[in-house]
């Protein structure tokens, strides 16, 4: 007999977040690889454009776009049968007592909780209705890391069935043979740190530009909102970084990104949400340095592979690696990358599934 796992591969016909996209991309590939003997990969997508994923053993191809899907979905209507996994929250949980249906959902970051504003309108209402409903049907919550794990336990009645699966850097994730000229494009300065973050206090951007006017040096900033350009711009001058020194840009694709992390001097990362720190892993995976405010998640995954410290020592702390050979903390960096793979996490959730 051979066993099906369904997975939801929403974000590849409706993206409401790239790393999200490229998140459920990888992991779907990997399950595929992955799969033990007897087992098979099927999707579970609403309408809309091809999923390119090879190795699908079927794809079940919804009437109602994601939009619709998720409203459906969210209120018990349209339900789906079997082994069912998601990379996102969103997923068709019902009521199940057959030990052949089973669901687990996945959650990547606590914003909807922590800070519902910065979502975009309606998406943290989303969020927080669908967490509702799993707490009611899910048989596993998938994060990625414990320091998650144990905000969340505090936000949701969950009963044991949070599970720990880290995520990765995208599949085949390296620095581009046109590195130099997508610089060049994006009017990069010659010497730069990089960052990530918005104009929200908790993504620590007063930390960073002030370790980066100690540093002397010039900051470019991934994943800002256009909207935020001009806030970005104002919490440097108030750290006393001069906004010319500042260079945001919203989200950029994987070659322009490893462009920029694998140029930097180091990358800073202040923020102190339970998050999955997409761009941490990024730049360790390149050798980047990483220099990591002392938070739950940062210890956890970053560990030993970059710079731990206290936000009073951030600063001093990008001094030294910009100051000294970058070779030691590079190679810790990229050591350290190797403990996150998607095929590593396809390998647990078919692990996962197993158990249940």
């Amino acid at each position: 007999m051979t066993v099906r796992l369904r997975v939801v591969l929403d974000q590849l016909v409706a993206p409401a977040d790239p790393d999200l996209a490229a998140a459920s991309r990888d992991l779907a590939r990997l399950l595929v690889e992955a799969a033990p003997a007897g087992c098979v990969v099927d999707a579970i997508a609403p309408a809309g454009a091809p999923l390119d994923v090879p190795g699908l053993a079927a794809e079940k191809r919804l009437t109602r776009g994601r939009r619709e899907l998720a409203a459906a979905w969210r209120m018990g209507m349209a339900p789906e049968d079997g082994l069912i996994h998601s990379p996102t929250l969103l997923a068709p949980l019902v009521r199940h007592e057959r030990p052949a249906a089973q669901t687990a959902v996945t959650v990547w970051d606590l914003r909807a909780w922590e800070a519902p504003e910065e979502l975009a309108r309606g998406a943290a209402a989303l969020e927080q209705a669908l967490l509702r409903r799993a707490q009611r049907h899910a048989d596993a919550v998938v994060v990625p890391t414990h320091a998650v794990a144990e905000r969340l336990d505090a936000i949701a009645a969950l009963r044991g069935r949070i599970r720990v699966i880290a995520g990765a850097p995208p599949e085949g994730f390296a620095l581009p043979t046109d590195a130099e000229a997508r610089r060049r494009d994006l009017g990069l300065p010659p010497a730069f740190v990089a960052a990530a973050g918005t104009a929200a206090p908790s993504d620590g951007l007063a930390r960073v530009f002030a370790a980066a006017r100690a540093a002397g040096s010039d900051v470019v900033v991934l994943d800002v909102p256009e909207r935020h350009f001009a806030s970005v711009h104002a919490i440097a001058e108030e750290a006393g970084l001069g906004a010319e020194r500042v260079h945001p840009h919203s989200f950029l694709d994987r070659g322009d990104r490893a462009a920029v992390l694998g140029a930097a001097g180091a990358f800073l990362a202040g923020s102190t949400r339970a998050v999955w720190p997409w761009r941490v892993v990024e730049a360790m995976t390149l050798g980047t340095p990483v220099i990591a405010i002392d938070a739950d998640g940062h210890r956890e995954v970053v560990l030993d592979g970059g710079a731990v410290v206290p936000a009073d020592e951030m600063a001093d702390a990008l001094v030294a690696v910009l100051a000294g050979d970058p070779t030691s903390l590079g190679l810790r960096a990229r050591d350290r990358s190797r403990a996150f793979s998607w095929h590593g996490a396809a390998e647990k959730v078919w692990q996962l599934h197993a158990e249940l």
